[in-house]
C-alpha cells in the first residue's frame, strides 16, 4: 500500500501564480537562469537557482548560494507573495500541451515507501547532485520541487479529479512556453479521506521523473530522522512533495541519438553494415517518425532510413528489449563503438520535444549520424522498475514540466 497523505501547502497568492511558477532547476544553465530572473524578479527560480542573485564570483554551490534560497522564499512568505494554507488538503494540478491535458494529485508521498520499494525507479543518481539539493532542501526547511510520480489509473481517485474540476480553479493561467497550467484544491474531509484510502490499495508507485529531488528529499529526511531519535513518523520531514499521475493520461515523448563521426566508416560503409543489422528501407529527404516499437528512423548524408529491428532481436527481457537498449547494442556499440554512452562525448541526446528538425541540423553542424527513436512507453517504464532495474540513460523524456513554486512543502523544526 502506498502512503500518500495531504498537507498544508505553501502557495502563490491568486494574483502571483503565474509570475512565480517556474520550470525546474535543472533545465537551465547558470547564464540561462540569471537571464530567466533578470527577465521576471518574481520567478520561482531566483529561489530554486539563487546563484541568479549573487556576483557571478560566487560558487554555485557556495553556503551562500543556500542560505540566500532560505532567505528570500521566508521574505516572499512573509511579505504575502505566499499563502500558507491552514488545513491539510490535496491539490489538483492540470497541465495542456498542444490540446492534450494531464492531470495530477499534488501530495507528499511517504519516505519509507520510497525506501521499502512501494515508490519504485528506473534511473540511477548521481552524488553531485543530490548533494546539491540536499543542500537546498535543509536550508530553505522545506521542499520546493516537486517529485513526478505514476501510477496505475484508480477509478475512485478519477471520479474525485472529474468532481472537483467542475468547480472554479485557485490558478489557471498559459505560461510563456504555450502550456496551460490550472490548480484546484480538495478540501472536503469525505474526499481527502477517500483519496487516501484510494492510494492506499496502490500497490506500485513509480518516479516517472525527478529521481535526484526524490533521493535528496529522502536523504533529508533520514537526517532529520538521526537528529530527533524520538520521531513519531508524523513530522514533515518523513514526506516529500509530489505530483502523482495516472498512467493512463501520460505521454512519453522520443529521446533521440546524434554521433559525431561513423568510426572511420564511409557512409556507404556504414549504411551497408546497418542494412546488415536491420530491414532498412530509404525514405527520401523528408523526416519521418518511426510509427511503433521495433522501428527507428536513421539520417545519414541529408536523407531519412526507416530502420526495422528484426524480432529475433528484441529480446523478452524489460531492458534488454527496450528500442533503445537494440540500437546500443547492436549498432552503436559494435559498428560505431560508443560503449558507454554515460560517458561518450562521441553521442549527444536530443529530447523529442525539440523535433527532427533539430536532428538534421544537427547532421549538419557537427555530427554525422543521427537517430529518432520511437518514445518509450509508461508501461515499459513500469515492467523495467517492477523488475528492479534500470533503464539506460536518456530513455524517457517527458513533457510538459512540472512547474517548481506553485506548491512548497515546508518540513518544520529543523
Amino acid at each position: 500500500m502506498a502512503i500518500i497523505k495531504p498537507f498544508c501547502a505553501i502557495r502563490p497568492s491568486q494574483e502571483k501564480a503565474e509570475k512565480i511558477a517556474a520550470l525546474p532547476y535543472d533545465v537551465y544553465n547558470r547564464e540561462e537562469a540569471k537571464e530567466v530572473v533578470k527577465n521576471n524578479p518574481e520567478s520561482f527560480l531566483k529561489i530554486d537557482r539563487a546563484e541568479t542573485l549573487l556576483e557571478d564570483s560566487i560558487d554555485t554551490y557556495a553556503p551562500e548560494v543556500y542560505q540566500k534560497a532560505h532567505d528570500v522564499l521566508w521574505e516572499m512568505v512573509e511579505s504575502g507573495s505566499f499563502l500558507k494554507e491552514e488545513k491539510k488538503c490535496y491539490y489538483i494540478y492540470e497541465l495542456t500541451m498542444d490540446g492534450r491535458t494531464q492531470t495530477g494529485i499534488t501530495a507528499c508521498a511517504s519516505i519509507d515507501d520510497y525506501e521499502q520499494g512501494v515508490i519504485k525507479k528506473h534511473e540511477n543518481t548521481r552524488a553531485e547532485k543530490e548533494a546539491d539539493r540536499i543542500r537546498h532542501v535543509d536550508a530553505c526547511n522545506a521542499q520546493t520541487g516537486p517529485i513526478f510520480l505514476a501510477y496505475r489509473a484508480h477509478p475512485a481517485i478519477n471520479g474525485i479529479v472529474d468532481s472537483v474540476k467542475r468547480q472554479a480553479p485557485l490558478y489557471d493561467f498559459v505560461s510563456e512556453d504555450a502550456i496551460g497550467h490550472r490548480v484546484w484544491i480538495i478540501s472536503e474531509d469525505s474526499q481527502i479521506a477517500a483519496i487516501e484510502k484510494a492510494f492506499a490499495e496502490i500497490d506500485e508507485i513509480y518516479i516517472a521523473d525527478g529521481h535526484h529531488r526524490a533521493a535528496s528529499a529522502v536523504r533529508v529526511g533520514q537526517n532529520r530522522r538521526k537528529a530527533h531519535p524520538g520521531y513519531t513518523g508524523k513530522e514533515e520531514f518523513n514526506y516529500f512533495l509530489s505530483v502523482l499521475f495516472p498512467d493512463e493520461q501520460l505521454m512519453i515523448m522520443d529521446y533521440n541519438r546524434a554521433v559525431k563521426d561513423l568510426n572511420g566508416l564511409s557512409e556507404t560503409q556504414f549504411l551497408e553494415k546497418v542494412s546488415r543489422i536491420f530491414e532498412v528501407s530509404e525514405q527520401g529527404k523528408e523526416a519521418v517518425k518511426p510509427e511503433k516499437k521495433g522501428v527507428f528512423s536513421m539520417y545519414l548524408q541529408g536523407k531519412w532510413y526507416r530502420c526495422a529491428i528484426k524480432p529475433e532481436d528484441i529480446p523478452d527481457d524489460p531492458v534488454e528489449g527496450l528500442d533503445v537498449s537494440v540500437l546500443q547494442k547492436k549498432l552503436l556499440s559494435p559498428v560505431l563503438q560508443i560503449m558507454d554512452p554515460k560517458t561518450d562525448n562521441r553521442i549527444n541526446f536530443i529530447g523529442g520535444i525539440r523535433g527532427l528538425k533539430e536532428l538534421e541540423r544537427r547532421c549538419t553542424a557537427d555530427c554525422a549520424v543521427a537517430f529518432a527513436m520511437y518514445p518509450t512507453s509508461i508501461h515499459e517504464l513500469f515492467a523495467v522498475a517492477d523488475a528492479g532495474m534500470l533503464m539506460p540513460p536518456k530513455s524517457t523524456w517527458f513533457e510538459p514540466k512540472l512547474r517548481s513554486g506553485l506548491f512548497i512543502h515546508a518540513l518544520g523544526a529543523d
